[in-house]
């Protein structure tokens, strides 16, 4: 146990530094020039990543919390990558150095159970948001009645982004509250039609929403059929 703890401090304690000025590697003489990836070995200085065998990690941008931590559990070796902030004087976190085969074990895991991570991110969202926990509940179980074959864990995530207070979504009309089949459907659709198609990518593009609709259409229908039948 206490081995453990000693080990996970030790990965922790592991850091990559990008270097804001010419750098040269002080075991091989390399030129490495600005913005390299160095570590400091004590009077050593400044160490190139090759040297100091750390040049067959792959970098985990900051920003996605579970893929880091499993990354992170899964890789013998890491380092945390830093970069000094001239605006706040202080060296800020860009990512995590780990083994590749780390990085693919971690990505098939958060791949695996996105939609309940998703669905617990949401759950924090409906607290901040003073949501009714329980309408939202009913309005998921709602959703699976209509939809069984959804994936698990997709109908909280619908209901949340639904049934938002002020939102003036789907969720909080009359028809919705009395969770009525129609209303129901139409965030189901909308859910749809934003996770499972292009339509976010032809807006982005400058595609007219009713264009964008359209295009999308077919697929968003085939996809609620299956949802609906299973097939």
């Amino acid at each position: 146990m206490r081995a453990g703890k000693k080990t996970a401090s030790a990965k922790a304690d592991l850091k990559v530094f990008i270097s804001s000025r010419e750098s040269k590697c002080s075991e091989c003489g390399r030129e490495l020039g600005r913005q390299a990836w160095i570590t400091l070995l004590g009077d050593a200085g400044a160490v190139c990543l090759t040297c100091a065998d750390l040049d067959h990690l792959v970098f985990l941008p900051a920003g996605d919390t579970a893929l880091t931590r499993r990354s992170r559990k899964h890789s013998r070796l890491s380092a945390i990558v830093l970069k000094w902030s001239r605006a706040r004087k202080r060296y800020e976190r860009q990512g995590l150095l780990v083994e590749n085969e780390a990085l693919e074990q971690a990505e098939k895991e958060c791949e695996a159970d996105a939609d309940q991570r998703k669905y617990r991110r949401a759950q924090s969202s409906v607290r901040r948001s003073e949501i009714d926990e329980e309408y939202v509940m009913a309005f998921a179980k709602r959703i699976r009645a209509v939809f069984p074959h959804c994936p698990e864990g997709r109908e909280q995530l619908i209901a949340v982004h639904a049934c938002r207070k002020y939102s003036g979504r789907v969720g909080r009309s009359a028809a919705a509250k009395d969770l009525a089949e129609e209303a129901v459907g139409l965030a189901v659709r909308a859910h749809v039609r934003h996770v499972e198609t292009n339509y976010d990518s032809l807006l982005v593009m400058g595609c007219p929403r009713a264009e964008a609709r359209a295009k999308v259409s077919a697929r968003v229908s085939v996809i609620l059929h299956r949802w609906q039948n299973d097939g």
